[in-house]
């Protein structure tokens, strides 16, 4: 279970933020929704997966880019090879972004460390097998694979979390969240002492910016509670890997408030019993546990969990009013084609996969449209009427952010549900405990 005492003394930041930050914008109490007109939308899935980019996932996929080879720093193509899961894990920080991107020549890939420190080499120009992620096929085939999702930082999982439920990192409008927090959990949980790398708009990285407990930025939770439009977040107890995966543990207004332990709910299979009693959220959020994440080195259950929690969507009352967006947090050090536009100091990042799944997404479609993690927030707003969590100047990336509505064709009958074929049923995953994994680079 995750941990319900308040503890308000230990959210206190021994390093203030750095930099001045503009105030966050107040929301009333109360706000009228406005549905997006023809919009029969009411329940938006959000499934985050880990650590992979789109050619990754999706080489040779028909109508994508989504390149069969890649270019190494030498100028040599070489052809990706099919790997599985439980591979070397290379790195994937903020450095490791920069490198990879090289001023958009995509070629730094080569060198990303990997094992004992030494560098991943062509390992990282490669593909997951098809037949491990054959539900990730599936569900792009029948639905809408979008192939220009790119975070909202260069960067690895903890930024790309708080951008999922804030659309922003920044500590500041010249200073944004980094890498990691120097300590578990990755939250107000941690150890005092704690800090959390940032970087400037010289992208410049610093060491010692703040303990990770924010108030420096909102977060979806504030516009929806505020709103009365409910959520759930479904995450690994901190005690597992939620000292990884579960973010809103580092935002303090919901660590200390009523939403954690009521809206902040452990483990993630409990998504699957809560669909099935019809009490779906209008907004949901789930995360993996450490043995279904798509983390190299893990097995290979990250597709099957997915399609647990689409098929349990998908076979409920909900399917009918329901979009479910599956995407994956950061690139993970693996090679991918497509040049990130930069369109801050922060980013965007190197290309996610992303598919739409919906009763009424376009059927057999490939999106080439710029979407980047703001885009999720966006169409959340749009579908309920909500404001935006704030400006571009002050980092908001939903506010700039093109909606994923062009993804979807609310004109036609919705589309009846097909079940995503899978390895392993949801009874392994509701019967699984919470693990934990070894310390590693996410």
């Amino acid at each position: 279970m995750f941990l319900a005492a308040i503890l308000p003394a230990a959210c206190a930041s021994p390093i203030a933020a750095p930099g001045n930050h503009a105030p966050a914008p107040v929301l009333p109490q109360t706000i009228a929704l406005r549905p997006a007109t023809g919009n029969p939308i009411k329940h938006v899935v959000i499934i985050f997966q880990e650590n992979r980019s789109f050619t990754n996932i999706f080489s040779g996929f028909p109508g994508a880019d989504a390149p069969r080879s890649g270019v190494t720093k030498t100028g040599q193509r070489v052809k990706l090879q099919p790997i599985g899961f439980a591979t070397v894990d290379p790195c994937h920080g903020w450095s490791e972004g920069i490198a990879d991107w090289d001023n958009g020549k995509m070629d730094g890939f080569e060198a990303n460390c990997g094992a004992n420190g030494l560098p991943a080499g062509l390992l990282t120009y490669s593909y997951l097998r098809r037949d491990l992620v054959a539900p990730y096929w599936d569900m792009a085939q029948r639905y809408t694979l979008a192939d220009r999702m790119f975070p909202t930082e260069i960067g690895p999982s903890f930024t790309a979390h708080l951008a999922i439920i804030a659309g922003t990192m920044n500590l500041s409008p010249t200073t944004a969240v980094a890498d990691l927090p120097t300590a578990e959990p990755w939250g107000c949980d941690a150890p005092l002492g704690t800090f959390t790398e940032y970087v400037d708009a010289q992208r410049v990285e610093h060491p010692l910016g703040p303990f990770p407990c924010y108030t420096q930025f909102r977060t979806m939770a504030d516009t929806l509670d505020a709103a009365q439009v409910s959520w759930r977040y479904y995450a690994p107890p901190l005690s597992g890997d939620g000292a990884l995966w579960s973010t809103f543990d580092a935002i303090k207004s919901v660590r200390y408030s009523s939403d954690w332990g009521e809206k902040v709910l452990a483990p993630p299979p409990r998504v699957l019993k809560d669909v099935a009693a019809g009490k779906l959220a209008a907004v949901t959020w789930v995360m993996p546990d450490w043995a279904y994440a798509d983390h190299a080195t893990t097995g290979n259950k990250g597709p099957s969990w997915v399609s647990a929690v689409v098929n349990a969507v998908g076979e409920s009352k909900y399917w009918n009013s329901t979009a479910i967006v599956v995407m994956w947090d950061d690139w993970g050090g693996w090679y991918d084609d497509a040049r990130p536009p930069q369109v801050d100091f922060r980013g965007l990042g190197i290309r996610v996969p992303c598919i739409i799944i919906s009763p009424y997404a376009r059927a057999h479609h490939v999106s080439h449209t710029q979407y980047e993690f703001g885009s999720v927030l966006r169409f959340i707003e749009d579908t309920f009427g909500l404001p935006q969590l704030g400006t571009v100047a002050d980092g908001y990336s939903d506010a700039r952010a093109t909606s994923l509505s062009d993804s979807f064709d609310f004109t036609r009958p919705p589309a009846a549900f097909v079940p995503i074929a899978a390895r392993y049923p949801p009874s392994v995953f509701l019967k699984m405990k919470p693990s934990y994994r070894a310390p590693d680079d996410i």
